[in-house]
């Protein structure tokens, strides 16, 4: 049996502000810390022998995966950081407060925006300070690539390829992923063939392992470590 293991970074500064985050840079919450030393406890108990080691380029995720490992005793210094698992990208409502916005914009207007398939956010400035081309974590990125919003169409459209390029054939030798709400909703719908309709329902609750079990290529079985904050899979 060969484990893929994805992980959604623990509860951030902005998570519990309940901002729209996106691609701006922010630290895990003290919570966000507990949760994914949690998650590095739940996942000792496994006893799998995790060979592979990826994230995003924020540290919200790349720290979540740090905590981890410490916990389960690996070196960290094997870490992948890949800009293309980065969370998706919120254009203009990137900062903003989600209940603010909903009294604005009214609440089915919003969760379309969150959850839907194909409809992106208005774009964010290229003058606004939490673009990513104004954050120095993206400096290395060719700027063409940057983002000015995304829905979660574009996000697959760069998280599926990375992820089939460079992570799909390690999964013999077990895999860890640490990424983000909508980039491990990209992911899963990949994994588990969710059409486009109804991935709007997939929630990834925060720092709680979603452990994904091959055989032969095939996934046998997908479950979350933490049963009290486990969110329906939608297929199994």
């Amino acid at each position: 049996m060969n484990y893929l293991i994805l992980v959604r970074h623990g509860q951030s500064e902005w998570n519990l502000q309940n901002r729209f985050t996106g691609w701006v840079d922010v630290d895990l919450a003290p919570k966000g810390k507990l949760e994914a030393c949690k998650a590095g406890e739940l996942l000792k108990e496994q006893n799998i022998n995790i060979n592979h080691f990826f994230t995003s380029y924020q540290k919200r995720a790349i720290d979540t995966l740090k905590l981890i490992l410490n916990t389960i005793r690996i070196k960290d210094n094997k870490i992948v950081k890949a800009w293309e698992l980065n969370e998706r990208h919120y254009g203009s409502l990137t900062g903003l407060n989600k209940e603010e916005i909903k009294k604005k914009l009214g609440e089915k207007k919003v969760k379309t925006l969150r959850r839907s398939w194909d409809v992106s956010p208005k774009p964010l400035s290229k003058n606004n300070p939490y673009h990513p081309l104004n954050i120095d974590v993206y400096k290395n990125i060719p700027k063409e690539k940057i983002p000015d919003t995304e829905s979660l169409k574009n996000t697959y459209n760069r998280v599926i390829p990375y992820f089939e390029k460079n992570i799909q054939d390690k999964i013999k030798e077990n895999v860890i992923i640490s990424a983000h709400g909508n980039s491990i909703r990209a992911l899963c719908k990949f994994l588990f063939k969710i059409d486009n309709k109804k991935i709007s329902k997939l929630e990834i609750p925060t720092g709680n392992p979603l452990i994904i079990k091959f055989k032969n290529s095939n996934i046998k079985s997908a479950n979350y470590l933490d049963k009290e904050r486990a969110r329906d899979l939608l297929v199994f």
